[in-house]
């Protein structure tokens, strides 16, 4: 066992960071052994317009719950590869809409047997990750970490 792990709960953040990019790093080795040219990072945006169809910046942002510059960084690496397209709302000229281009739309097509496989996998062995996660956003949309220990330490 290491440093990391033997700290116990005071290392969580390291290790669900440790978790998270294993499993990206993995998932990019299953898009490509499936000829899928797909990065993980793309992923809460393409999936997102895919069950949404049109969204503005915002409502990707909040969708994903990413802050507005790292969506517009994201917005904008996948514009370039052409798998979204943004325009001007009719209705307000300051609002972009994004849609899934063609080719967005056909790649989705070609993932969705590898998302079956992939959440098949995954879920043998994160259920309990799942719900663990699921009560913990919970938990901290009540009272943030930060404001737990302020209280702790105002005791």
């Amino acid at each position: 066992m290491n440093v990391i792990n033997e700290s116990g709960i005071l290392a969580i953040s390291t290790r669900l960071q440790r978790l998270a990019d294993q499993i990206r790093k993995d998932g990019l080795l299953i898009y490509k052994a499936n000829g899928i040219d797909f990065e993980p990072k793309w992923f809460p945006v393409i999936y997102t317009l895919h069950q949404k169809s049109t969204l503005s910046v915002v409502e990707i942002a909040a969708e994903i719950g990413y802050s507005h510059p790292s969506t517009i960084s994201l917005l904008k690496e996948l514009e370039k590869k052409k798998l979204i397209r943004s325009k001007k709302d009719k209705s307000d000229e300051r609002k972009r809409l994004l849609t899934l281009t063609e080719k967005g739309a056909e790649l989705v097509t070609q993932m969705q047997p590898v998302w079956s496989v992939m959440t098949e996998a995954l879920s043998s062995f994160t259920v309990n990750l799942i719900k663990a996660i699921d009560d913990v956003e919970e938990k901290m949309e009540q009272q943030s970490f930060y404001q737990r220990a302020q209280s702790i330490k105002n005791k």
